[in-house]
């Protein structure tokens, strides 16, 4: 078995624009000064193309296709590099609502796309007027000979989702987030982050949009639930940190969680019983 390097990560944050070429060009620069860091992997946040906070409609006029401006123009950014970024936008769904994905981009090509399986009809919002839910299995992708493993803001509290990660092998998670600000919310921030690490005993990496409507408080959470690193509410940039593969080896023979457990999560979606209707990938 062919031994691993040290991951190197990046985790980007910023608040969003409304507009979506202001918000390119910030994640292009982002992505210049991970590749200038030799980063192997960058995440960014959820729906990192547009911001819509006043006015939630807004979202599907701001959404885009895969081959869109948006996409296309942070691919042909990463053309002749190595480094693999993981960045939010929103895709046109057929019923003219929007559909919340993860776009992971190497090298001028999209390697894999995630699209949100959770959506967030929580603490008085209701994300599934305007936005339409995945039935998508959960996506694991190859990043510098690591599995790396995608899920979005609201999933994180969906510890099964975690859990089928782990099952296809991943032994980092990235998590795009746009975390509103609220009562506690920063507090259930910080325990999901670090409870999907530490049950899992993978590496979280968990970029979260600032701005005035949320917390950013991006983190970086190693197997045994460590955060490694963490951004403030409201500072933009890089946060830097490293897998180490021997630290993740040495965390699961410390406490084998995965090997010790006695039930399995069943892959096979369900339909909310109060919620969106999910559409098939």
């Amino acid at each position: 078995m062919t031994k691993l390097n040290n991951l190197r990560v990046a985790i980007g944050q910023f608040a969003s624009a409304e507009d979506w070429a202001a918000n390119l060009k910030t994640c292009a620069d982002l992505f210049d000064e991970a590749v200038a860091g030799n980063a192997d992997l960058l995440v960014l946040p959820e729906g990192a193309m547009a911001l819509f906070v006043d006015d939630p409609v807004r979202i599907r006029q701001a959404a885009q296709p895969l081959d869109g401006p948006f996409v296309t123009g942070l691919a042909e950014r990463t053309r002749g590099t190595t480094t693999t970024v993981i960045v939010g936008m929103h895709q046109p769904a057929e019923d003219g609502r929007v559909i919340n994905t993860l776009v992971a981009l190497r090298d001028g090509e999209i390697i894999d796309i995630y699209r949100k399986l959770h959506l967030y009809d929580a603490f008085g919002r209701r994300e599934s007027d305007n936005v339409l839910a995945s039935s998508d299995n959960p996506v694991v992708i190859e990043c510098a000979g690591w599995k790396v493993g995608m899920m979005t803001c609201y999933d994180v509290r969906f510890p099964e989702m975690a859990r089928l990660l782990a099952d296809q092998g991943a032994q980092v998670v990235a998590l795009p987030a746009a975390w509103v600000r609220g009562p506690a919310k920063e507090w259930h921030w910080e325990v999901m982050v670090t409870a999907r690490a530490l049950e899992n005993t993978y590496y979280v990496a968990a970029s979260g949009e600032c701005g005035r409507r949320n917390i950013g408080a991006s983190m970086f959470v190693d197997p045994l639930g460590i955060t490694r690193g963490r951004l403030g509410g409201d500072t933009p940039g890089l946060l830097w940190s490293e897998a180490s593969a021997e630290d993740l080896d040495r965390a699961r023979q410390t406490l084998p969680v995965l090997a010790n457990r006695r039930f399995k999560v069943d892959p096979r979606p369900i339909t909310p019983s109060t919620g969106p209707t999910t559409v098939s990938r």
